[in-house]
């Protein structure tokens, strides 16, 4: 199959400017593929060509705060309200009534409380790595399933969360570090999985007690690329652009819990449509597949598929031939209506 190049548009409403990527025929069944922290809708970017080729749109936005999109300077800009806002106007402004969506990291909640509050507007939901019903129900929803045989609660008292409380106690802090060097940053961040860290504590469990995320570093330390999850331009792209917005906003959407837990609060808790969740094998801080951390999604989610994946957190862009088939054994069995009718004919 021949690449398709990504597009770039932008919609704008009164309220709100988002900038997305996009492949595929602009009739194609839609998929819209919500990002993390601190990332760009460019992290998609091996899964936009391939789903358009096979005659999806697929659609990847920057999130508010990221890239080209609107960014705010007030912390309660970020609350989930605001963002799962944003994407209904983004559906509505493509002409659609419902899509298949897709989350990862900080998209995953936000494709949760979508589907929870707007169920019409979900044909299928897929995330990597966050499971539903924890972190967009708040920091504290977090807590009762921390791994107490690793992370004892005197020493840890909010486990590999403890970068979490980090952000509301230092949050100045953390964001100036981030933005000191913004290419280290990101060399730092986006790592594959290590096999070796199975069972000891994630680095973020140690962030408050060490000071900081580079502990009394007032930057990132300078590691070599990774590049088996970021090649060099990928990493000098997103580097720009969090130098150019800053981390106010990527880092702002980890203040908003209580205001997060709010939000979905009314709405029903069951997920009827179908679901599926990629685990990541090599993930310490959303450990899922030791952990009693997806156990809340498996009680609330009756069509939900499961399958795990030998990686690390940036999944889709470390593994992205495994999610890839992941997502199409899923869409075929679980959505089939919702795959694109092919226009060839056999004779």
């Amino acid at each position: 199959m021949t690449e398709l190049s990504l597009e770039s548009h932008f919609h704008t409403s009164t309220r709100h400017t988002t900038h997305y990527l996009a492949a595929g025929p602009e009739d194609g069944p839609l998929l819209i593929f919500v990002h993390g922290w601190p990332e760009l809708g460019l992290s998609w970017r091996h899964q936009l060509p391939v789903f358009g080729g096979l005659g999806f749109r697929a659609i990847a936005p920057d999130m508010r705060g990221y890239g080209q999109s609107s960014t705010y300077q007030e912390i309660s800009a970020y609350a989930q309200s605001e963002v799962v806002a944003d994407m209904l106007e983004l559906l509505a402004g493509l002409g659609r009534s419902a899509a298949v969506w897709i989350g990862h990291d900080w998209g995953s909640p936000t494709v949760w409380s979508l589907a929870r509050l707007h169920p019409e507007r979900c044909l299928g939901i897929a995330n990597l790595c966050v499971p539903y019903f924890v972190l967009e129900n708040g920091l504290s929803g977090l807590l009762p399933l921390i791994d107490r045989t690793i992370y004892p609660v005197a020493e840890f008292p909010y486990g590999q969360w403890d970068y979490i409380k980090f952000y509301e106690e230092n949050f100045s802090r953390a964001t100036a570090v981030f933005e000191a060097d913004p290419y280290r940053t990101v060399k730092l961040l986006f790592r594959q999985g290590d096999p070796a860290g199975a069972g000891l504590p994630a680095f973020t469990a140690r962030v408050r007690q060490s000071g900081g995320w580079f502990g009394p570093l007032e930057a990132a330390p300078d590691l070599p690329l990774d590049e088996d999850v970021v090649s060099e331009d990928d990493a000098r792209r997103y580097a720009e652009a969090l130098g150019r917005n800053g981390f106010f906003g990527p880092d702002a959407y980890y203040m908003n819990h209580a205001a997060n837990a709010a939000f979905v609060a009314s709405a029903t808790e069951t997920l009827a449509m179908p679901v599926l969740f990629l685990h990541a094998r090599y993930d310490y801080v959303c450990e899922t597949v030791q952990s009693q951390l997806a156990e809340p999604m498996r009680r609330r989610c009756p069509a939900l598929d499961e399958e795990v994946i030998d990686s690390g957190h940036w999944m889709a862009q470390e593994k992205p031939r495994v999610v890839n088939a992941a997502l199409c054994r899923w869409l075929v069995h679980a959505v089939p209506t919702h795959w694109p009718v092919s226009d060839l004919s056999v004779e």
